[in-house]
C-alpha cells in the first residue's frame, strides 16, 4: 500500500480527494497497489468532511514521516510551495503537482533532485488540466523532432472570446459574465493578459526542446484590446479570433510567443470553444496531432495529478526519463518574428495610398465599418510592423494573423 500526503485543499486537491476515493478499486488495480490517503494539509479546519480525520497544519508531519512516500501539492502559487516540494524531494518523497507557475520556474531543478534521489516530480496537470500533453510528449512524441507547438492554453480567454464573437458583445460585458458564472476570477489579470497561457508555453516549450525557457523572455500579450469590430472584420473572411501561445523552431532557434491571432476556419484550433482548450502539435515525423479538452475545472485537472499518482506508484525507486536541462534554451529575438498584420485605420484622405506607400501590398477588408479601413499586411518581421506603423498616423489597432 502506499501512502500520500495531499497539500492543499481547495478545489483541486478537494478534487484530488475525491477521485481517490471515489474510484479507489480501480485506481488500485492501475497502480498494483491500494492508494491510501494518510495526511491532508490545509490552514483551514473543514468539520464533518471526509478529511477531518486526516487534516493536519504542520508541513513537517509529511516531511519526517517515512510512511509517506508520494506527496501531492495542489496549494499553487511559489510560497511555500517550492520550499515544501523542494523539502518532500530531498527527502525521498515523489511529488505530483498541477501547479504552473512552480513548475515554470523551478521546473528544472526539481526534475533534478527526483532524478538524484530515484524517485518523480510529475506535473501533467500544470499545463492541460484534465487534457493529457506532458505524458505524450515525454514518452509518445519522442520519435519525432517536434517543429512547432500551438494552444488555446486559457478557458477564462477562450470563453471571453466565443462570447465576443457569437454575441457580438465588447471584451468588459463578457468579462463581468464570466466572473458571475466563475469562469473568471475576481482579479482577472493572470488570464487576461496572458500570464497563465505564457507559463503553459514556457513547460511545453522546455520539454519539447529539452532545455529552460523563462516565461520572463516570452513575448506576451493579452485579450484586453480586442473588439467586437475585429470579429466583424474576421467573420468577413471566415476568420476568428483566439488567444494562442506558441513556440516554432525557426533556424534553429526558438520563437515564443502569447498573443491574440486571427485564423481561418482550416486552422485546426478554429473549432476549439468557450472554456475548452486545445493543443496543436507538428512534429518531423509524425505529422499534426491535436490534444482538446477542457484545460481546468475540479475534477479534470484532479484526474490528470492521480494519473500521475498512479504512475509514481508504479515508478517506486525509479525515475521517469523527463529531458529538461537547467540550459537555457536559445529564444529567437521577437524583433525577427515574421507574420500577416491585421491592421485598422482611421479613414481620411488618402490614407490607402500611404498605408501601401509604409506596408506593401495590401488584402483590404471590408465589413461596413464607418470611418475607418481594415486590412492585412503582406509577410514581415515585427520590427518591419512597428518601424511602418511609426511613419503613419490613425492606426486603431493590430493583431497577428496566422494564414
Amino acid at each position: 500500500m502506499s501512502k500520500i500526503a495531499v497539500m492543499g485543499y481547495g478545489t483541486v486537491g478537494s478534487g484530488v480527494v475525491e477521485v481517490l476515493l471515489t474510484n479507489q478499486a480501480s485506481i488500485a488495480k492501475r497502480a498494483g497497489e491500494a492508494v491510501d490517503i494518510k495526511y491532508v494539509l490545509d490552514l483551514r479546519d473543514f468539520p464533518g468532511s471526509v478529511i477531518e480525520d486526516r487534516l493536519i497544519k504542520d508541513f513537517d508531519i509529511i516531511k519526517n514521516d517515512p510512511e509517506i512516500d508520494i506527496v501531492v501539492e495542489t496549494m499553487g502559487g511559489i510560497n511555500p510551495a517550492y520550499q515544501f516540494v523542494k523539502a518532500c524531494l530531498c527527502e525521498g518523497k515523489s511529488v505530483c503537482t498541477s501547479n504552473k507557475e512552480l513548475v515554470a520556474k523551478y521546473g528544472p531543478e526539481l526534475l533534478a533532485i527526483a532524478r538524484k534521489n530515484n524517485i518523480n516530480f510529475l506535473f501533467e496537470a500544470s499545463v492541460g488540466g484534465g487534457i493529457p500533453i506532458i505524458r505524450p510528449l515525454n514518452q509518445s512524441l519522442t520519435a519525432d523532432e517536434i517543429e512547432e507547438i500551438t494552444g488555446i492554453l486559457n478557458g477564462t480567454t477562450n470563453y471571453i472570446l466565443t462570447k465576443m464573437r457569437d454575441e457580438g458583445s465588447d471584451f468588459s460585458d463578457v468579462l463581468h459574465k464570466a466572473q458571475e458564472l466563475g469562469y473568471a476570477e475576481r482579479n482577472p489579470e493572470a488570464d487576461i493578459e496572458g500570464y497563465d497561457a505564457c507559463r503553459k508555453i514556457a513547460i511545453l516549450t522546455s520539454l519539447a526542446y529539452g532545455q529552460q525557457v523563462d516565461f520572463e523572455d516570452i513575448y506576451t500579450e493579452g485579450i484586453t484590446k480586442i473588439t467586437a469590430e475585429d470579429f466583424k472584420y474576421a467573420a468577413k473572411i471566415n476568420a476568428t479570433v483566439k488567444l494562442f501561445g506558441t513556440s516554432k523552431m525557426v533556424n534553429g532557434k526558438v520563437l515564443a510567443m502569447v498573443a491574440p491571432v486571427m485564423i481561418k476556419s482550416t486552422h485546426p484550433l478554429y473549432s476549439v470553444d468557450d472554456v475548452f482548450n486545445g493543443i496543436y502539435v507538428r512534429g518531423n515525423m509524425l505529422g499534426e496531432v491535436m490534444f482538446y479538452g477542457k484545460g481546468a475545472g475540479k475534477l479534470p485537472t484532479a484526474s490528470a495529478v492521480v494519473a500521475d499518482v498512479v504512475d509514481a506508484v508504479k515508478h517506486k525507486g525509479k525515475s521517469i526519463m523527463t529531458i529538461w536541462s537547467e540550459e537555457k534554451q536559445e529564444i529567437l529575438p521577437f524583433d525577427e518574428a515574421e507574420h500577416r498584420f491585421f491592421v485598422r485605420i482611421k479613414d481620411s484622405e488618402g490614407i490607402i495610398e500611404k498605408a501601401e506607400a509604409v506596408f506593401g501590398k495590401l488584402e483590404m477588408i471590408d465589413a461596413g465599418i464607418e470611418g475607418e479601413h481594415a486590412f492585412i499586411t503582406e509577410i514581415m518581421t515585427e520590427k518591419e510592423y512597428r518601424e511602418a506603423a511609426g511613419r503613419i498616423q490613425g492606426i486603431i489597432s493590430m493583431i497577428r494573423t496566422d494564414f
